[in-house]
């Protein structure tokens, strides 16, 4: 793959872009603010090339800016989008709690449309993270106790054979992925899809640390969420703690993180439908 600068360079000749300052933030791609000649702004985003957006541009196509930022134009060979931009861009998470819930309960079902291919399914990806999560954990020094991986574990083994219908989800749809816009009041941004049971989705959200941190919050997330979306409760549960543990390894779990997990191991039955 030819270096960041050249890549831009090629992408805005195609494009006809004039471009901006990158956006501050992104680890995973590089992201630039630009101007078609018609004045329409954009972003020009650059891929580095990852598993879990590989289909990124198959997602943004899908939605078809329902819900999502509309994919532009796409240039596989050089891994670039060219997206609508988000103007003023405001990330969702400044919206206090009980906003953000109710935009994304507004959003979810929009982006939830029925797929297959290309798309890697929830199955496929929870026995590749079951694969190799006791050999990282041990690499990383054991970084946490041993229950909360094998409780991780066996969801990742047992959750992909029952799960209800298959549809595109959003498996990192948290508060700073949603942003304030012109042509709808939000859209949703950089997704990591899969083709999985809408409760895996809730997942990201459940363990938001930006939407509020401590028992309370996470429950009362996840209990909102479930309840307002028609949702297993239980089935998102679980999910939350396998995805957490299957995220959280190899880029150094956060202690939110794993206090997340610690309090939705604490019973299938704890419920807090009251405000944090």
């Amino acid at each position: 793959m030819p270096a960041s600068s050249d890549r831009l360079a090629a992408c805005a000749a195609e494009w006809e872009l004039r471009l901006g300052d990158p956006f501050s933030g992104a680890t995973q791609s590089l992201a630039v603010p630009g101007t078609l000649p018609d004045g329409t702004e954009v972003v020009l985003k650059l891929q580095f090339p990852h598993r879990e957006s590989e289909h990124e541009a198959d997602a943004l196509a899908e939605w078809n800016g329902d819900g999502a930022v509309r994919l532009l134009a796409h240039d596989p060979d050089r891994n670039a989008l060219l997206l609508e931009r988000c103007v003023p861009g405001t990330p969702l998470s400044r919206a206090g709690v009980e906003s953000a819930l109710d935009v994304l309960i507004e959003l979810l079902p929009r982006l939830w449309k029925p797929v297959g291919e290309p798309f890697r399914t929830l199955a496929e990806e929870a026995a590749w993270w079951v694969s190799y999560l006791p050999e990282q954990w041990e690499d990383a020094g054991r970084p946490f106790e041993r229950r909360l991986l094998d409780a991780a574990i066996e969801v990742l083994e047992t959750l992909p054979g029952t799960q209800g219908e298959t549809v595109l989800v959003h498996q990192d749809l948290h508060g700073d992925n949603v942003l304030r816009a012109e042509r709808e009041p939000w859209l949703v941004i950089d997704p990591k899809p899969l083709a999985g049971e809408r409760e895996f989705a809730l997942a990201p959200i459940v363990r938001s640390g930006e939407l509020g941190t401590g028992r309370r919050a996470v429950l009362y997330r996840l209990d909102r969420l479930t309840a307002e979306l028609g949702l297993d409760r239980e089935r998102a549960r679980l999910w939350t703690v396998g995805q957490t543990i299957a995220w959280g390894i190899g880029s150094g779990a956060s202690e939110h993180h794993l206090d997340v997990v610690r309090c939705l191991l604490g019973g299938p039955g704890e419920t807090t439908l009251m405000p944090p």
